[in-house]
């Protein structure tokens, strides 16, 4: 039986990664119109359709100029993940080069997990404004058109979780009586796997990286 080599399984990590991201967000834009969502677990986990103009977990970034540089920026962070995951790979999980630390294989998955949610948000950013129809609050996107030059388009946001929704004791001074929910934001798969990457790498792998020149 033919064994498949550590970059191999790494790549197919990052395929399969995708695959699942991309296939979350086309689902939810296609069937649900901006703002719509439903219940998953009681109050507290809910699909929500928004549209992310620009950094994760909805933040924007400075207009069209910085969406711009922030797909240009995600492009140039993916191009140099690939780069450093391929030469991390090429050194060996035991043995390294000579002087060089060996590479624990979580420091590869972490960083896989990284590269495919970096990926993940380009191709909504570089593709979806091309291939599909605008989404509004009461019109479900559709294949085949046009909303948004190459390198503009939204990054599609669903996963909400509400966990506290609630406002504050009217008795606290300048809160009182305001919103409190937590957490708010809205994120995606591709966000998912870029945060769980990174806190991995920070909690566990952060030894590897210390030893690193």
């Amino acid at each position: 039986m033919m064994k498949i080599g550590k970059g191999k399984k790494l790549l197919l990590l990052g395929i399969l990664l995708v695959v699942i991201d991309q296939a979350i967000k086309v689902l939810v834009k296609v069937n649900l119109p901006l703002g719509g969502g439903f219940h998953v677990m009681g109050n507290w986990f809910r699909i929500l359709f928004i549209e992310n103009e620009g950094m994760a977990f909805g933040m924007k970034f400075g207009g069209a100029v910085g969406k711009f540089l922030l797909s240009f920026f995600r492009i140039c962070l993916f191009g140099f993940l690939c780069w450093w995951i391929t030469k991390l790979a090429r050194r060996g999980t035991s043995r390294g080069e000579e002087g060089a630390n060996p590479v624990p294989t979580g420091v590869l998955v972490g960083l896989t997990l990284i590269t495919a949610g970096a990926l993940g948000n380009i191709l909504d950013s570089l593709f979806y404004g091309q291939l599909f129809t605008a989404s509004g609050p009461d019109t479900l996107a559709s294949f085949g058109g046009t909303y948004a030059p190459l390198m503009f388009g939204k990054v599609v946001d669903m996963f909400y979780f509400p966990l506290i929704d609630t406002t504050w004791p009217t008795w606290m001074p300048w809160i009182g009586g305001t919103p409190l929910r937590f957490f708010e934001p809205v994120f995606n798969f591709a966000d998912s796997c870029v945060t769980v990457g990174a806190i991995y790498l920070i909690l566990f792998q952060w030894r590897f990286f210390a030893k690193e020149e």
